[in-house]
């Protein structure tokens, strides 16, 4: 199988780690490859939004999977744009776009899944949805839509804002965030890939639980007091940072184990900060 994957990120870069011998050619875009320390071994090509090189297209035409995890712009997702002649041949390809779990809006803790309405009320979610389906109209092959969770892993985790001193326990009663480690974000895209038909699926993990626990467990592992808590009423916050709250849903990940056969080698954030601290993590 041939891949092409469109904006080397955090996720895809574990992706390739995680399954890269599965592939028999793998490309990549990065916005200038010249820039990158992660590409050794893969064909780099630079995409930065505009009018791709020839060869660009040639492999997003020719991959048996595309991966997606390009962020939308304001007019739209610029993939879809810029490779639309390449993604209209009728070959048989299989598209997995990374989304992302905040197009549910806020159900004020409430369960939600797949079969629930989206509620996109931030703008940034809004463009995400319409990408969704702009991905599911414009493309041809099988296009699974996998919804993510907040992701962590290596570098990016509460033990590591804590080592740098940036981690912060914001209260907000009864707020809820979903979360997922970054390798089973990897086992899901597998998934996807080896599935048979498109859709759209959550991928998170099985416990939804307030940031601050999360903040609270990690200074446990690392025997330090944990950050006083702030009131989120009255905590100074960024306008970005403030707006992660506006969403609390309790995401079922039951049908992408169900039709994905995902499985999770991190089923909560403790197992997750476990692994990463006895890893080197936070030390």
């Amino acid at each position: 199988m041939r891949l092409f994957i469109l904006g080397y990120g955090y996720s895809a870069r574990h992706f390739v780690r995680k399954f890269g011998s599965a592939f028999s050619q793998i490309g990549v875009t990065a916005r200038d490859p010249a820039k990158r320390g992660d590409l050794a071994g893969l064909e780099a090509h630079p995409f930065s939004g505009g009018g791709p090189e020839r060869e660009t297209i040639e492999r997003v035409r020719d991959a048996d999977v595309l991966l997606v995890s390009i962020p939308p712009g304001e007019a739209g997702d610029p993939a879809i744009e810029a490779f639309a002649d390449a993604l209209a041949t009728r070959r048989q390809r299989k598209i997995v776009y990374l989304a992302t779990i905040g197009v549910y809006g806020d159900h004020r803790g409430a369960w939600v899944d797949e079969l629930t309405p989206p509620e996109a009320t931030l703008h940034r979610t809004r463009l995400r949805l319409a990408a969704e389906r702009a991905w599911m109209e414009t493309a041809h092959g099988d296009v699974a839509v996998l919804r993510l969770a907040g992701i962590y892993g290596p570098g990016r985790n509460a033990l590591a804002t804590l080592r740098a001193g940036s981690a912060r326990r914001i209260v907000k009663p009864e707020q809820v965030f979903n979360r997922i480690h970054v390798d089973d974000i990897a086992g899901a895209i597998m998934a996807a890939v080896r599935h048979q038909g498109g859709g759209t699926w959550n991928v998170c993990d099985d416990e939804p639980a307030p940031p601050q626990d999360v903040i609270a467990y990690a200074a446990k592992l690392m025997g330090v007091a944990p950050p006083v808590e702030e009131a989120f009423e009255t905590a100074e916050m960024s306008a970005m940072a403030r707006s992660f709250y506006a969403g609390n849903a309790r995401v079922s990940n039951a049908r992408a184990k169900s039709e994905l056969g995902m499985t999770l080698a991190y089923p909560n954030y403790r197992q997750g900060l476990d692994a990463l601290w006895s890893a080197g993590e936070g030390r």
